[in-house]
Formats: C-alpha cells, sequence, structure tokens
C-alpha cells in the first residue's frame, strides 16, 4: 500500500485526489485522505532513512557537489557525488534552520561514517557558502580542492550592483571563466576586479573573496566539457528541478521533517531518471590532475 500511495503522489496525485482516482480499483477497502497521508509519511520516511543509510565506501567518487537549498521556508543541504564513471549518485541530506557551519560538518560527518574516504582527492563544487568551505576544509584538508560555483559567484556580484551593470557585468566574467590558461584567466579576473572597485567596492571585496577558486577547473586542466560542467552546482538544481512539480499540491508545510521528506523522495525520483555525465571518457584525466592539483597545494602549504 505504501509503495503504492508513494508512486502516485510522486506522480503528482494529491492526498485529497487519491480517493477518487483509485475509488474503482479499491472500491470497499476504505481508503480516505487521512490514511493516503499516513501511508505517504511512512513511505517517504522510509525511503529518507535508505537513503541516509546508504554505504559510500564502494563508489569510486571524484567529484563532491555541495549546496544549500531554500525548501520552501526551510533550509536544506544536499550533497551530489559523481563517480570516475560518470554516473551521478545522491549522497545525502541535511536540514537546519540555516546554512551554517554546525550543519555543514553534520552533513559532512554523516558521508565519512558511511565510509566517504578523508584521504583521496576529490573536487568539491561549493555554493560559495562560508561554512561548506570551513567543513570541507577541516575534514579533508589538501585532499580537498575547491571549485565556487560561478552562478552563485555572479548572483551575489549582480546584488551590489544596478540592474544596467549586470549584462556587462556577466559579459566580463565569461570572458575570463572562458580562458583556457589558469594565469591569463587570473589575470583577467583582477581586471574585473578592479573595474567593480570604481563602481561598488562592496562587489569588488565579493569576487576578490574565494576568486582563484572560481579558477580551479581552469588550475586542473580540464576539458571544455568538464570545466563547463564542474564550475558550478547546476547538477543540484537539476536533480531539484522537479520539486516545484512534484510539490504543488502541498499547501501547508508544517516543519523541516515534512520539507527532508518531501525533498528526499523528490531527489530519489530525480536519481532513477540520471544519466552519465557528458565528457564522462575525459574523467580519468581528472585523477591526474587532482593528484598534481593536490600535490602542488601541499607544496605551497
Amino acid at each position: 500500500m505504501q509503495e503504492a500511495i508513494q508512486e502516485r503522489i510522486l506522480r503528482r496525485v494529491s492526498c485529497r485526489d487519491y480517493e477518487r482516482v483509485l475509488e474503482d480499483i479499491c472500491d470497499g477497502y476504505g481508503i480516505d485522505k487521512s490514511s493516503v497521508s499516513r501511508h505517504w509519511k511512512a513511505a517517504s520516511t522510509r525511503q529518507l532513512q535508505q537513503m541516509l543509510q546508504r554505504l559510500l565506501e564502494d563508489l569510486d567518487l571524484a567529484v563532491l557537489l555541495l549546496d544549500g537549498k531554500r525548501f520552501y521556508k526551510f533550509t536544506l543541504i544536499v550533497a551530489l557525488g559523481v563517480d570516475f564513471a560518470g554516473r551521478k549518485h545522491v549522497l545525502g541530506l541535511w536540514a537546519g534552520d540555516t546554512e551554517n557551519a554546525e550543519v555543514c560538518g553534520q552533513l559532512l560527518d554523516e558521508l565519512i561514517e558511511r565510509g566517504l574516504a578523508v584521504d583521496k582527492n576529490y573536487l568539491f563544487i561549493l555554493d560559495g557558502s562560508k561554512a561548506l568551505k570551513k567543513a570541507v576544509k577541516k575534514r579533508f584538508g589538501r585532499h580537498g580542492l575547491i571549485q565556487r560555483c560561478r552562478l552563485h559567484k555572479e548572483r551575489n556580484l549582480q546584488s551590489h550592483l544596478p540592474k544596467h551593470y549586470h549584462r556587462l557585468l556577466r559579459m566580463k566574467l565569461q570572458t575570463a571563466w572562458n580562458m583556457t590558461d589558469y594565469a591569463e584567466a587570473l589575470a583577467e579576473l583582477r581586471k574585473v576586479h578592479d573595474w567593480l572597485a570604481t563602481i561598488n567596492i562592496a562587489a569588488a571585496h565579493s569576487l576578490e573573496e574565494g576568486l582563484e577558486e572560481t579558477l580551479t577547473v581552469n588550475k586542473l586542466k580540464l576539458s571544455p566539457v568538464l570545466r563547463k560542467l564542474f564550475c558550478t552546482t547546476n547538477m543540484i538544481e537539476s536533480s531539484l528541478s522537479l520539486a516545484d512539480d512534484l510539490c504543488r499540491n502541498v499547501k501547508h508545510w508544517r516543519d523541516a521533517n515534512m520539507a527532508w521528506r518531501w525533498c528526499g523522495s523528490v531527489l530519489l525520483e530525480a536519481e532513477k531518471r540520471f544519466h552519465r555525465i557528458r565528457g564522462y571518457r575525459e574523467l580519468p584525466l581528472l585523477i591526474q590532475a587532482l593528484e598534481k592539483g593536490v600535490d602542488e597545494k601541499q607544496k605551497v602549504a
């Protein structure tokens, strides 16, 4: 019963309409809105627990994406992984009132307890949160190379500027970020910083914070396809694109646990539809790039 209800709710059948949808099939079983809600709550809770208990030690992960999302009025930290075969995996989900270091640390600690190795080299793609960066550095140290999401950085810069500067800012940023050579891209990005300083010093300071981390994929000398794929947290955005559609029948969000259950169900539904990433055949080159990047980071340290 729980599996049947779960499947239909994820096909956008509301609890209120469920009785009408199944009345021809389940006539006489007394299915009503309240019992459907209870079955859905039990099914989504079980599914969330299964996701949070999945072992990670057998996943040969290369890239981890971490992003704090506002799921309606609640903050959820989503973790997505990409293995060296190019397959995407939903790794974890953590609920908190805010995206702070404690919540981010709890998520990473949970992933480590489930088998995520701390002595392997990873590319971390973060949304720009200082809390996430702090949590990653504390647990993975030199083994974690950080790429800041460029879309989050651009939106943050735009928030400091009048709207008529937004298009020009985007052009300048894309010119720098699209350069193949890391040194040239860094020099161009510093020109953008100097330009921003003449308009809004707060915007210039915002770009300066984590400036080089927006160019990690350039520094690793990844292919154009992988550079484009791993410079943002768009994979998480795409995974959650089902959320608004699947949750449109929810009229009242009671608490963070409810949002946690629904978001977990949405992510697992999205996981069924995952395909290999574009450019997955080039991922072996990422292994070498990560090893070289970690070695250089250690020398600098």
